[in-house]
């Protein structure tokens, strides 16, 4: 066990602590909790805890050097309220004064455990206050923050700061209701469109603890389906926890439980909620009162007792990939999950990673899917328009759309609403010298011109500085041209064309929940596609399909199937007239994929053309960037595992420095992460220096 010794004292002389007098602050915290017992003491004779006066925190640091648990000594005065578990309040960086602990900074922290004596044989500063008697991190909940930084190489406290809300006193205060008794199991509904389908909702139900990658079947019953899944776990008396991507997906959800439970038998953790009334509902379900919770990324640690289910939707999307150190994904965290507390999981999405593709070839999951009949019923006709159908096509050089996308939205307007998904947002995101095609450039940093509304100023989209005097570089011509228009010019010229037709839109600024069964245009981006209400929209066009295809990432292909098909899934059945157009190129594996509605099989090949690569998931990958002294400084530092592959280093962007890639064979991400915090730690403890950003499983590696 570490301790702070040498570390304690030059930190409390240079924050000029007075060894005589403690801190106000100290000293309201130690009246408040010992008023209670009317036996005030001072700060210095406190009378200590009997039988376990020594309790070990865990500081709220952050930082990787200081990765460990510190010991205190326990008033008695705070003795009943100080159990393991509860947020408490300690001077870090104290110093030895008259056999005394003294002077430091407050920080928070957690109990983790109460002992009879310490390892540590100096004198120990007592807690400064018991923020409050709720135990809030639970052994459970402990261990697995434990695991995730250790998968992740960060610090404990980092992941512990992502797993616990911040406290709200006035929260705490209120009381949970009581807990309701188990449900009945549900009916299988349309989970008998997949051939084990009831099968597995029947396991639940028994309290068994089945395993499951999930490709639903197109169309708006998959929140139902979800919801039916964490019915059949309550009724076996167990918890359940539902991870999916964004609140509107979560609202959905959310909805069908109600309908299918009642009230108070599961809570919705979204920060749409807000602080206060989000920490009463992560109470409740702590407190056991709750046992089911359907959230949004943070709620992957929710502590629900006895859990018997884990489920993720869509593990595709980038939402679930936390962005704060030590950047762990939902996906990660439940199967972990799933391992330690031994429960069911489902890993559902209308399309598959190659992260479930994995799990089911190597026999941890079963695959869960329909039929190919029921596929083919429930999915609308996907229709394609390739590069050399524009060419030959006078309407698409004319007016971007080709012909077939004119006709299909006609005649489909004629029964409902017609959603239109354009990959860029804005006006005109990109500009391009019309004389020569070169992108237009910015001439301070050379970023990408934009145009944001019409009969506007070139601007950057970089820095902002408007262009109104620009020049081509290449062949000095001053005339632009739309190089990818954006979803509020593709929403323009439809209402142009379409003026009887009410246009909406649906973006960034501005997400719509839903739409109404009216004929309507519905112009959105990716991930921002409404739900149409009644049978679902008449037609999508799904435009630019380059945009997608043609980013620099190795799961370029599996993002464009993924966005296409969550906004063809929006769409009637063939069989009740719907029609999907993609602009794209329709020899494509991804496209293919879409039209034959293939999912599966996509992520399949993509899985195997991983394993040949040697790439994730196949193998573990680490991102190291910074600048490139530091970098070069961590790698010297670091013992990495044998068989350890070296990517780069390569630029890491516009803000300079260098990143490199490592890579390990299967079974070594465990060392590697440890290797690299290691060496983290040990620059640290040298001086640090510039500072180098380490993320095991990175996303993005191009």
């Amino acid at each position: 066990m570490w301790h702070l010794r040498a570390l304690s004292e030059p930190s409390a002389r240079l924050r000029g602590v007075s060894p005589e007098e403690p801190p106000a602050a100290e000293q309201l915290a130690l009246i408040r909790t010992t008023a209670r017992k009317a036996k005030p003491r001072t700060w210095r004779g406190a009378q200590l805890a009997e039988g376990l006066p020594v309790a070990r925190v865990l500081v709220d640091k952050g930082l990787l050097h200081l990765d460990q648990f510190f010991d205190y000594a326990v008033p008695a005065a705070m003795d009943a309220d100080a159990q393991p578990g509860v947020r408490v309040r300690v001077r870090f960086g104290a110093r030895v004064v008259k056999g005394h602990r003294e002077g430091g900074t407050l920080h928070d922290g957690f109990i983790v455990e109460r002992r009879t004596e310490s390892d540590y044989a100096g004198p120990l500063a007592p807690l400064a206050q018991v923020l409050s008697p709720e135990v809030v991190l639970t052994p459970a909940l402990l261990t697995l923050c434990r695991q995730v930084a250790d998968r992740y190489a960060g610090a404990l406290a980092d992941v512990v700061q992502l797993a616990v809300p911040p406290r709200m006193a006035r929260a705490e205060k209120d009381a949970s209701p009581e807990p309701l008794p188990a449900p009945a199991p549900p009916e299988p509904g349309t989970w008998s469109r997949y051939a084990t389908g009831p099968a597995y909702l029947q396991a639940l139900a028994r309290g068994d603890t089945p395993r499951a990658v999930w490709l639903a079947l197109p169309g708006p019953h998959w929140p139902a389906e979800l919801a039916r899944a964490v019915a059949a776990t309550l009724a076996s008396g167990r918890g359940a926890l539902a991870v999916l991507p964004d609140g509107r997906s979560v609202a959905r959800a959310d909805a069908a439980l109600t309908e299918l439970l009642g009230e108070g038998r599961h809570v919705m953790l979204t920060a749409d909620a807000g602080p206060e009334e989000r920490y009463r509902r992560w109470l409740a379900v702590s407190r056991g009162a709750v046992r089911a919770v359907v959230g949004t990324r943070a709620a992957m640690f929710a502590p629900v007792a006895d859990l018997g289910l884990v489920a993720l939707w869509d593990d595709g999307d980038s939402s679930h990939a936390e962005p704060h150190a030590p950047q762990p994904h939902a996906r990660d965290v439940l199967l972990l999950r799933a391992a330690e507390e031994r429960t069911a999981f489902l890993l559902g999405g209308l399309t598959g990673t190659v992260e479930g593709a994995q799990l089911v070839d190597s026999g941890w999951a079963l695959p869960l899917a329909a039929a190919r009949e029921q596929v083919r019923a429930a999915a609308p006709l996907i229709r394609t328009v390739g590069d050399a159908d524009q060419a030959r096509d006078a309407a698409a050089r004319a007016a971007r759309l080709p012909s077939l996308a004119w006709q299909v939205t006609r005649d489909a307007l004629a029964r409902g609403p017609v959603l239109v998904q354009v990959p860029r947002r804005g006006y005109v995101p990109r500009l391009a010298c019309d004389t020569c095609r070169a992108a237009a450039r910015c001439a301070a940093c050379a970023g990408p011109l934009e145009l944001r509304e019409r009969g506007g100023t070139p601007s950057c989209g970089w820095c902002g500085r408007p262009a109104a005097d620009w020049h081509c570089q290449e062949c000095g011509g001053f005339k632009l041209r739309a190089q990818v228009v954006g979803a509020r010019r593709t929403a323009e010229e439809l209402g142009r064309a379409f003026p009887r037709v009410p246009v909406r839109t649906s973006g960034r600024d501005t997400v719509l929940p839903s739409v109404g069964a009216a004929p309507a245009l519905v112009i959105a981006t990716p991930g921002a596609e409404p739900v149409a209400e009644g049978p679902g929209y008449a037609a999508a066009l799904l435009l630019d399909g380059w945009a997608l295809l043609n980013r620099p990432d190795l799961r370029a292909a599996e993002e464009a199937l993924r966005r296409w098909a969550a906004a063809a899934a929006l769409v009637r059945p063939a069989g009740e007239g719907g029609t999907v157009l993609v602009l794209a190129e329709p020899t494509l594996r991804p496209v293919q994929a879409l039209v034959r509605w293939d999912p599966a099989g996509h992520a399949v090949r993509e899985l195997a053309e991983r394993a040949e690569l040697r790439f994730p998931p196949v193998s573990r990958m680490a991102s190291v960037s910074g600048p490139a002294a530091a970098v070069a400084e961590l790698l010297a530092l670091a013992r990495l595992p044998p068989g350890t592959d070296q990517l780069g280093p390569v630029p890491a962007g516009p803000a300079g420095g260098e990143r490199l890639l490592l890579r390990v064979p299967p079974g070594s991400g465990a060392a590697l992460a440890a290797a690299l915090k290691s060496a983290q730690v040990a620059r640290a403890t040298r001086g640090g220096g510039e500072p180098v950003a380490v993320r095991l499983d990175p996303t993005d590696i191009g």
